[in-house]
């Protein structure tokens, strides 16, 4: 099926690190479809869209880490699951509301459907109402 758990990682690196689209593209394939069931995410449809809000969301927050904590490979149904936590406080203009100083901890989850060895599609798992809130957005 084309699983490349390397290619998974080096797209989630970079996708979290901010490098917006231009520094993911090469890890996945053109048109990559995204899906979230998040109401902050839920228009986006494809992972260019999701890479640079990423990168927007590293400009309000610029101390923004995370945390890598699991990844595994499903080899049967074409796909990695990476889950991560994203750390961030709210210091620098821009977002729904002025800076607020506030910090969110927030646990996600990648699902990457792979193909040929690059992404295909992104489901990202993540509880927006609960980040949101501790940054005070909510």
């Amino acid at each position: 099926m084309g699983v490349s758990k390397e290619a998974a990682l080096d797209f989630y690196h970079a996708c979290e690190s901010g490098k917006g689209w231009s520094g993911c593209a090469e890890f996945c394939h053109p048109g990559a479809g995204f899906s979230a069931q998040a109401g902050a995410l839920a228009e986006m449809k494809t992972l260019e869209e999701y890479c640079d809000w990423m990168a927007g969301v590293l400009t309000i927050m610029p101390d923004a880490s995370y945390d890598l904590k699991a990844v595994g490979a499903d080899e049967e149904n074409g796909n990695v699951t990476i889950f991560g936590v994203f750390h961030g406080t709210h210091t620098a203009d821009g977002g729904p509301v002025p800076p607020t100083g506030k910090k969110t901890e927030s646990d996600y989850v990648y699902v990457a459907d792979m193909r040929d060895g690059k992404v295909a599609q992104v489901t990202k798992i993540w509880n927006d109402g609960w980040a949101f809130g501790q940054l005070g957005w909510a």
